[in-house]
């Protein structure tokens, strides 16, 4: 009897227990695919993508200036994660590098700037602080330079203008003190239009060498190697300290002058009085190549993955300036989130019908060049290219901004549904006029006809092209919920029946 009694309650529990594993094993198939694609996504984990970011913005990559060893380093980095994830390469010639030529120059540390300031019978130097009084030229020649100082307005020669700052001036060897910009607002659509091709900063330059100038102290103290190369002209970056001596003496306040331009639109431009040296050490390197990183997961579908949705940011970032610049908010933020975008994309139960597409810009700090060139010989056809969802400087704060929302509000609607339901960030949505010079890739693709939103983060204390942009200004979660929303949104697009923002 006690056999019988313990061979039923074995029965019973043995019972119990398969009867419990089935039916874990039944719910488990029955997982929803949102229940499978939310595993997915909390997957996507915010220290990984610090780390991601620390990575990127160590001196081991010096910087990522295109053209450098240290930008290749980083491509390689981030092409050796694609290939662990099997993100393919894009190119027909299985390659995940689209490569172009472009210059580019290192900046050394023997570099300062003082002003000569009377005293007695000589003068006396006034030195200027490294980074926020004076940042070197990252395009300048290499030399020394000592001359009278010249304002010069905002350095624009445009005749069909009625507008000469140069008239009248003689600026040979002398250095020209230079606003960046032109005196009327971008908002002001036909009034811009007419001065747009003077506020570039090739143009200020090229302008300045072409008067006979030999150095220039730019009124805009940051880093930014997006301007031209003049073998001997010398030039730097200057804070409003500087310029406020420049000024001082002369009987004129720079506020009251730069109002006054934009006011008339009629030149002020003046001899300060006042001689500055200006010193940068620097290497030119005419014959640079440069690289974007792409790599593509293919749609499932046979006829839909023809179609492509892009998700793209830069990888390059200042190199030396003469210090490292490290560059971890812009842009190892944005390459961050795609690389955990990428991965969980390539790990999901439901697979993108379209194709999705990976890029990591280079040159985008040298004129928005690597943009331009995939939009000039892109790897897919553009009018196959669904949207470019871009992203730049998405690692420092606790909201987001998504820039040209409203100029696509069906394409926005995907985002919005995803963070409405399970994200819940703080969005910003704008309209995006985009008719300024370049300042960001999407600016390329969208004067192309590809629709596309530039997100970045705000909300904290962040640098812009500064050595303070390093992994300590970062906000590991907001890159979270960044990398969820865009994996949420971007495979509800993918798996669309059809799909037309262009409208």
């Amino acid at each position: 009897m006690r056999n019988k009694r313990l061979i039923l309650i074995l029965f019973f529990f043995t019972y119990l227990f398969t009867s419990t594993f089935g039916l874990s094993q039944r719910r488990s198939q029955e997982l929803s695919d949102e229940q499978k694609l939310l595993q997915i996504v909390h997957s996507i984990h915010s220290q990984t993508l610090y780390e991601y970011v620390d990575e990127l913005a160590s001196d081991k990559y010096w910087g990522r200036l295109t053209g450098t060893e240290g930008f290749n380093k980083a491509a390689a980095w981030v092409i050796s994660h694609f290939k662990k994830w099997g993100v393919a390469p894009a190119d027909e010639n299985n390659t995940y590098l689209q490569s172009f030529s472009n210059p580019y120059t290192l900046v050394f540390k023997d570099c300062y700037a003082y002003l000569h300031v009377p005293y007695k019978n000589g003068t006396i130097k006034k030195n200027y602080r490294y980074v926020d009084e004076f940042i070197p030229g990252s395009t300048s020649g290499s030399g020394e330079i000592t001359a009278e100082v010249i304002y010069i307005g905002y350095g624009i020669t445009a005749p069909e203008l009625g507008f000469d700052e140069y008239s009248g001036l003689d600026v040979a060897g002398k250095i020209v003190l230079m606003e960046r910009e032109a005196p009327v607002p971008s908002g002001k659509a036909e009034l811009f239009k007419k001065w747009r091709p003077y506020s570039f900063h090739q143009y200020k330059l090229e302008n300045a060498v072409k008067h006979g100038a030999k150095g220039m102290l730019y009124n805009y103290p940051i880093t930014n190697p997006n301007n031209s190369y003049s073998k001997g002209f010398i030039y730097s970056h200057v804070g409003q300290s500087v310029v406020d001596d420049l000024f001082t003496g002369t009987g004129k306040t720079h506020k009251d002058v730069v109002a006054d331009i934009r006011k008339n639109l009629k030149p002020r431009s003046f001899s300060t009085g006042k001689v500055f040296t200006i010193k940068n050490t620097t290497e030119h390197y005419p014959d640079g190549t440069a690289y974007n990183v792409v790599g593509k997961i293919e749609g499932s579908d046979p006829q839909l993955k023809d179609e492509v949705i892009i998700i793209g940011g830069h990888l390059d970032h200042l190199g030396r300036c003469y210090e490292i610049m490290p560059g971890a908010n812009d842009n190892a933020s944005a390459v961050a989130v795609i690389m955990g975008v990428a991965e969980a994309l390539s790990k999901s139960p439901v697979k993108p019908r379209r194709t999705i597409l990976f890029i990591c810009f280079g040159a985008e700090e040298q004129g928005v060049v690597g943009s331009k060139i995939y939009v000039e010989d892109p790897l897919f056809p553009l009018d196959k290219t669904v949207c470019l969802i871009n992203m730049d400087g998405v690692g420092a704060g606790d909201k987001l901004s998504a820039l040209a929302a409203e100029n696509h509000p069906e394409f926005w609607e995907f985002f919005r549904k995803a963070n409405e339901k399970y994200i819940h960030r703080i969005i910003r949505t704008s309209k995006f006029v985009n008719n300024a010079r370049p300042r960001l890739d999407a600016a390329r693709f969208m004067w192309a006809g590809v629709p596309s939103i530039s997100w970045s983060a705000f909300g904290s204390t962040s640098y812009y092209h500064v050595p303070q942009d390093n992994i300590e200004i970062i906000t590991p979660e907001i890159m979270e919920d960044l990398a969820q929303l865009m994996f949420l949104a971007v495979l509800d697009m993918a798996n669309q029946e059809s799909l037309d923002f262009r409208n």
